[in-house]
């Protein structure tokens, strides 16, 4: 008996309603990306706040989330960021039940190769600080390498040798439109507000408080604004005056033909900027480094992709004759500690939330959860309490340069 695939979403059409906006709300989420969207999910699920627009200059989740490679793991060396992001992937487990909708989360694991003795000395100490924050991690020889990842070449000729690598068993992935979807679903059938095309131009404040934001689709009062618009949201803050330590980058990735199950996990090296995984519907996920100009344009050099090519065909060449159907770029959104600014800000109902690098789509439910408790009691939630923008005016940064992903 042939069993049948699992019935797939609806077109998102008919997911959620676009209602024209109203005049005023309690809280206006700038940005209908995966943290927009979870942070509302969280607003109204934990805190009962359910008068809220989430307000999209393009279409839902047409951003990052759209332009991601959908690595979802929480081994992060520093226990700041090892708890926020093993919350994350706490709440990923559970999130498809919770939303009833198919996010195709799968915990297949993932590798982060280490190429030098350098390399396999920093990630036997980010092993070890895993196991101490109660997060899955093991140090993993070139056999036991094979062992999980079968098609990688581990051969010590290679130019960039696999001396070994860490793996995290529960991490994986996720489908990022589907997640997109289901948490529009539940937030349209709460109430809330998706509201596309609708591009915040400015926010506006009275003495010290934020007031409302101007839209291209006319003004728009909130008791509270939150913003979640990862790389674009140093734009609306300069109409502030209000200067962030960002940098926006295009960070490319690629993807193949179809192809049949052949690469059974999630293969990250942060040495030759590569990461790989396979889709479910069989093609082959590839990610490149970021190009090391600011921009926000959604494509990169191809130079780039040509280095990262090499380094992929090089650890697989089971796929050197593969054809790229596509490739694109996302907007990196970079701090100078490679970590994520979350929190209040100078003036009253104002909160922020970006600078994640290559690590938001992971930590979305996450975020969603942590950043729903900030605006809803005007205080940090203790995961995201050391997130803080005035970090670095004190120094106390979080330095997740060796652990936060291939790029940055």
């Amino acid at each position: 008996m042939t069993e049948h695939p699992p019935e797939l979403p609806q077109h998102p059409d008919f997911l959620w309603h676009s209602p024209e906006p109203k005049r005023t709300y309690d809280v206006v989420i700038v940005g209908g990306g995966g943290h927009g969207l979870a942070t509302a999910y969280y607003l109204a699920t934990n805190h009962g706040i359910t008068d809220i627009a989430v307000l999209e200059k393009g279409w839902l989740a047409g951003g990052n989330m759209a332009r991601n490679t959908t690595i979802i793991r929480s081994n992060y060396l520093w226990d700041d960021s090892a708890g926020l992001y093993e919350h994350a992937l706490k709440l990923w487990e559970g999130l498809e039940d919770e939303l009833d909708y198919p996010l195709l989360f799968s915990q297949r694991g993932v590798l982060n190769l280490a190429h030098s003795l350098q390399d396999v000395r920093d990630s036997v100490r980010r092993v070890e600080a895993n196991k101490l924050n109660g997060i899955d991690a093991e140090w993993l020889n070139p056999d036991e390498v094979s062992e999980v990842c079968p098609i990688l070449n581990t051969s010590p000729e290679l130019r960039y040798p696999v001396h070994g690598a860490t793996y995290q068993p529960r991490a994986g992935i996720a489908k990022h439109d589907h997640v997109a979807w289901g948490l529009a679903r539940a937030l349209d059938r709460m109430g809330v507000h998706l509201i596309q095309d609708c591009e915040v131009t400015s926010v506006e404040v009275a003495g010290s408080k934020v007031c409302g934001v101007q839209t291209t689709r006319g003004p728009i009062a909130a008791g509270k604004v939150a913003l979640a618009a990862a790389g674009s949201t140093s734009t609306v803050t300069d109409t502030l005056g209000l200067d962030l330590p960002l940098q926006s980058h295009p960070l490319q990735a690629l993807v193949s033909e179809l192809f049949e199950p052949v690469h059974p996990t999630v293969v990250m090296s942060n040495a030759v900027h590569v990461y790989v995984s396979q889709a479910h519907k069989g093609e082959l996920v590839l990610g490149a480094g970021i190009d090391s100009y600011n921009s926000y344009a959604q494509r990169g050099s191809f130079h780039t992709i040509e280095r990262q090519m090499q380094a992929a065909v090089e650890l697989f060449p089971i796929f050197s004759r593969a054809h790229v159907l596509r490739t694109w770029a996302g907007t990196v959104d970079v701090t100078p500690d490679a970590s994520a600014i979350m929190g209040l800000t100078p003036f009253d109902g104002l909160y922020i939330n970006c600078g994640w690098g290559t690590g938001g789509f992971k930590a979305t439910p996450g975020v969603g959860w942590c950043y729903a408790h900030t605006i809803a009691h005007d205080e940090p939630h203790p995961l995201n309490a050391p997130f803080s923008l005035d970090r670095f005016t004190t120094g106390a940064l979080v330095d997740e340069h060796g652990a936060a992903g291939v790029a940055h």
